[in-house]
């Protein structure tokens, strides 16, 4: 244990027209430094989480932060990519910073605008995660990767579907009580499950509901170390933390398990000596509803193959043994791509510090999320804990 979350900030997400990145920085940095009551020349070092990829010209932006907050001049600033995991990327970068002794306190912002690019080009620019030379055709786009995945996986195991419809239904009633959400309605499982003009087919088995929105959006959090958390108004730790990548092409893996999630799991528990059910809730990477489904035979609460009788049983609802996305998830919250990972790590670090809202999971102390980047290629998992 050698850094905390001492404050933190995060924008609504979903289409924000009056925003822009720069905008957007500038506002969750200096959310995030006023809760964690620093001034930004204490500042030692800045991250940012930014996946661009062709969603804005502007794409050299380490130091965008420094125009809204001239203190911050000097500080050294990097960005930092690892596709939907870029978020992640960015705080376990920071993390790192403090464990070097390099400085001891870091901000971390993670950001992204999407919804001024048009739809034809989104889904090129997200199919980028993927590896093109054997996958850069694929219809759909990235859906369509997740939707050859889900059909695997249904091939394996059976058709999923009213699970997945579960799974879509659970996140968008969560996702009411969120007030960063890009979508507040309870779509209720039926609506979910069948097939209309509203919820059409996107890519293999996988429907509009479920699929994660398209977003703007950004969040930003200050770590700090132990002893200047401690010296603070609150301090939430990193009990462990656990990054595993895999092969970047499906063709060299089996896709009908995430391999790089059980792993980034394990390393995590084993690291913080917990298991899966010693943990409070956990908020996951449902880009999609397959990977939330496939996601929970990864973190250990069924058996590959079996993680329908975990969800259908009430285990991951708000009100059952391990929560899962009581946020809402990607599914209503939204997935602004850079934004997500810091965006995980503030959700949790509200819920374990009590500071969740209408969100709050009742006695919530100990918090696990894993965020991936691509397929399950840059896989991030990260266990907090109030400590102040």
């Amino acid at each position: 244990m050698t850094a905390c979350i001492t404050g933190w900030s995060h924008s609504p997400f979903g289409k924000l027209e009056d925003e822009d990145v720069e905008s957007l920085i500038g506002r969750v940095a200096a959310d995030a430094l006023a809760d964690a009551e620093i001034a930004p020349e204490e500042v030692d070092a800045i991250y940012l989480g930014w996946y661009n990829g062709g969603f804005s010209k502007q794409d050299f932006g380490a130091s965008l932060v420094m125009n809204a907050i001239p203190g911050l001049r000097y500080a050294p600033a990097t960005r930092l990519e690892n596709a939907c995991a870029t978020g992640s990327a960015a705080v376990h970068q920071g993390l790192n910073f403090i464990e070097a002794r390099q400085g001891r306190t870091v901000l971390v912002i993670g950001v992204e605008k999407m919804t001024a690019t048009p739809g034809p080009e989104i889904g090129g620019i997200l199919l980028q995660a993927a590896y093109l030379k054997e996958e850069g055709e694929t219809e759909g786009g990235f859906a369509g990767v997740f939707g050859q995945i889900c059909n695997g996986y249904f091939q394996k195991y059976g058709d999923q579907s009213d699970v997945l419809a579960a799974i879509a239904a659970k996140n968008h009633k969560n996702g009411c009580a969120n007030p960063y959400a890009q979508m507040r309605r309870d779509l209720g499982y039926d609506f979910c499950r069948t097939v209309s003009d509203k919820n059409p087919v996107v890519a293999g088995p996988l429907k509009r509901t479920d699929c994660s929105l398209v977003s703007d959006g950004a969040a930003a959090l200050v770590l700090r170390d132990v002893d200047a958390a401690l010296a603070g108004r609150k301090a939430v730790a990193f009990r462990s933390r656990a990054q595993v990548n895999d092969f970047l092409p499906m063709s060299k893996r089996d896709m009908t398990g995430l391999d790089g999630c059980a792993r980034a799991w394990r390393k995590a528990l084993e690291d913080a000596s917990l298991s899966i059910t010693d943990l409070d809730f956990v908020e996951t990477h449902d880009c999609f509803t397959i990977a939330e489904l496939m996601q929970v035979e990864a973190m250990g609460l069924a058996r590959p193959g079996e993680g329908a009788k975990a969800v259908l049983n009430g285990l991951t609802r708000k009100d059952g043994r391990l929560p899962v996305n009581a946020s809402g998830g990607l599914k209503a919250k939204g997935h602004p791509i850079g934004a997500t990972g810091v965006s995980m790590h503030v959700l949790t670090a509200m819920q374990v510090r009590g500071e969740a809202g209408d969100m709050q999971v009742d006695g919530a102390e100990i918090g696990g999320l894993f965020n991936m980047g691509g397929a399950a290629v840059a896989n991030y998992c990260s266990i907090l804990e109030a400590i102040r």
